[in-house]
């Protein structure tokens, strides 16, 4: 009995030593586990979806085992180039350890780079990469709202895949993604205060229908109205309050605004004369009883479907627009950004000393998203051509890197907050401000802002010239001579700098050539564009031809070919160009151009007259005098049907894309 009792005592004497040593080392356990988001789902966690919750705890320590075993298996398969193959097992590892991060990056990167680029077709191969990205969007970022790595990951997939030029899909997917967003938000105003006010009412709207019928009650009506009249042509199942409702919206207004291929195929009376749905939904959004409640149904299904669907959040995509610059979400740059900035706010004090590259990598994607936004912010898309978004530079991000005299810029920020990080730390952004702001000379030299240029030039020498150590005179040459040998080879290397080059030196020419009588400089802004499009004709890659029948090297030919239009365009509808400005050149550009009015008329008339309206201007004068109609109007309207016509291989009637199509 007494060996019994002394058996017990040191049983319990050991169990208690163990379990304070246990407790002493879970809390760092617990904290290195966290770091490398290697914790198990063995409890529900609040907010994760149910298969995170439920799969996780019902195979106990087996897991672990599991994991270790599908892990090395899926990358023995993908070594072998069995990427198919990896799909199955990837998914099982995400839903045993939904923690594992490197596992969501490794099946979002399969999808979107491996499978995609052994597809034959651009719908499959877009199919692909936007299941990569959606993985990571709404299902890992779900299981693991403060992984860095993840939103690193994700930014990546929209700078690097859908914007830049590597995959030979890339025109493709820069169009499929314009044409969503240009759905879901709309087409946003020019202005940044418009547009940060448009996505702060999104963010403000309503976060369920009943809190919209509570503001407007006749959004309820709204609602039936849209049920009745319009659900016998939804299919089975579709919600007639829903994506598909945003889709007609936007639709709809291209046709009836701002799409000059809609205005220039007749579709919208073509559309009246033989669709009954466009009558019935045409009916609705002409109603004037529903003035009021339109707006407010449509912020709140805007803020629903980006929370929800897309696990995004209105308010700070609010909050970058507000303090970052003009975003236009139908760019991918702006989504890199959006993710980037996120991870970075999100994953804060969760990677030690060891794991600063990780921090390091996700605020440089935040600066190079801004500098590639610089260079192509400004969109122009129409939904109804199969064209690739008009891209131009847009100075204004500038300022939001380096800053002014009334905020600090991005630079500043990230410069200071790894000045003291061990190795280069601070040295990268100082590598990037060197390198961005010699590309700032150069776009504010293209657009005529020769003091501006001069500035920043003179920071550069402060910088990096005369202030360095030990001092240089790099920086002290005249202005034209330092651009001139800049851009030198700048081209070869960055093929789509000198789309920006272009768009920017004709943007100059029209306000300052056309507006200010000096055509001279028009006439220097046409040879340097041809300079620059002659270069690219003579390019050794030019005869390179990818899989899908495109050369990579031609689209930026066609783009550079029309960068005349697409800038005179943009210029014309831009409203931080003053509208006495905009008539003089509207007036004037005849003189030195013929044909570039009639070929924007349609395009850009809609916007001018919203804009128009909104300045003293119109009390006095009538637009039709302001802006009046190029001559000959209409045969010009029947030319460019028959060049787009030739252009995109469509003979006969075109027929409407997307849900317009219900008859």
């Amino acid at each position: 009995m007494r060996r019994d009792r002394i058996t017990q005592i040191v049983a319990l004497s050991i169990a208690l030593v163990s379990m304070t040593i246990g407790g002493t080392m879970l809390p760092t356990i617990i904290k290195d586990a966290e770091q490398s988001t290697l914790r198990y789902s063995n409890n529900a966690v609040e907010g994760a979806p149910d298969w995170v919750n439920t799969l996780g705890m019902s195979i106990g320590a087996l897991r672990g085992l599991m994991v270790d075993y599908l892990w090395i298996k899926i990358n023995r398969m993908k070594d072998a180039g069995l990427f198919y193959e990896v799909m199955a097992d990837a998914e099982l590892i995400t839903k045993l350890q939904p923690r594992f991060s490197q596992v969501w990056v490794f099946h979002a990167h399969n999808m979107a780079y491996n499978i995609s680029v052994a597809t034959n077709t651009l719908e499959e191969r877009w199919e692909w990469v936007n299941a990569g990205i959606r993985l990571l969007r709404e299902k890992g970022l779900v299981a693991n709202p403060d992984d860095m790595v993840l939103h690193k990951e994700l930014s990546f997939f929209f700078g690097h895949k859908i914007d830049g030029n590597s995959d030979d899909a890339h025109m493709y997917y820069k169009r499929l993604l314009a044409d969503e967003w240009n759905t879901l938000l709309g087409t946003p105003p020019q202005s940044w205060d418009g547009r940060t006010e448009a996505m702060k009412a999104i963010s403000d709207a309503p976060r369920t229908l009943e809190d919209a019928k509570l503001q407007e009650p006749l959004v309820s009506n709204l609602i039936d109205r849209i049920t009745e009249d319009l659900g016998a042509y939804r299919g089975q199942g579709e919600s007639p309050i829903g994506f598909g409702l945003l889709e007609d919206i936007a639709q709809h207004n291209a046709i009836s605004q701002y799409s000059m291929v809609a205005k220039t195929l007749g579709l919208e009376q073509a559309l009246r004369s033989k669709s009954p749905y466009y009558n019935a939904f045409e009916a609705i959004v002409s109603d004037p009883a529903y003035e009021k409640a339109w707006p407010i149904l449509l912020k709140h299904l805007r803020n629903k479907i980006l929370r929800e669907e897309y696990n995004m959040d209105p308010d700070l995509m609010y909050e970058y627009t507000r303090d970052l610059g003009p975003l236009d979400w139908r760019h991918p740059q702006t989504h890199a950004l959006y993710w980037a900035r996120r991870g970075a706010k999100v994953g804060k004090g969760r990677h030690d000393s060891n794991d600063i590259f990780k921090t390091l990598n996700t605020d440089r994607m935040q600066l190079h998203a801004l500098q590639s936004l610089a260079r192509t912010g400004r969109i122009s898309f129409d939904p109804f051509s199969n064209e690739v978004p008009g891209r131009f530079p847009d100075p204004r991000f500038i300022d939001a890197i380096i800053g002014d005299d009334q905020r600090e810029g991005l630079w500043d920020e990230l410069y200071k907050k790894h000045y003291f990080v061990r190795g280069a730390g601070s040295d990268t952004f100082t590598s990037f401000l060197k390198n961005f702001l010699g590309s700032a000379v150069r776009e504010w030299y293209r657009q005529g802002e020769l003091d501006r240029a001069q500035a920043l030039l003179d920071h550069l020498d402060q910088y990096f010239g005369s202030g360095a150590s030990p001092p240089n005179n790099s920086y002290t040459i005249p202005l034209d001579v330092w651009v001139k040998n800049k851009t030198q080879g700048e081209y070869d290397r960055q093929p789509l700098l000198a789309v920006s080059d272009v768009a920017a030196s004709l943007r100059y020419a029209f306000r300052a050539g056309v507006a200010q009588k000096r055509p001279e400089l028009y006439r220097d802004a046409l040879k340097f564009a041809k300079q620059v499009t002659d270069f690219f004709k003579a390019n050794d890659f030019n005869n390179y031809t990818t899989k899908f029948g495109t050369g990579r090297i031609k689209d930026i030919i066609g783009a550079l070919e029309d960068s005349a239009q697409l800038s005179f365009q943009q210029v014309m509808t831009d409203s931080m160009i003053p509208m006495e400005e905009r008539i003089v050149i509207w007036a004037g550009i005849d003189a030195l151009e013929q044909g570039l009015r009639p070929r924007v008329y349609d395009r850009i008339m809609p916007v001018i007259q919203d804009q128009y309206l909104q300045h003293p201007m119109s009390q006095n004068t009538p637009i039709s005098l302001a802006f009046p109609e190029p001559p000959g109007l209409e045969a010009w309207r029947k030319k460019l049907a028959q060049e787009r016509a030739a252009k995109e291989g469509l003979t006969g009637d075109r027929e409407v894309t997307g849900t317009m199509k219900r008859q």
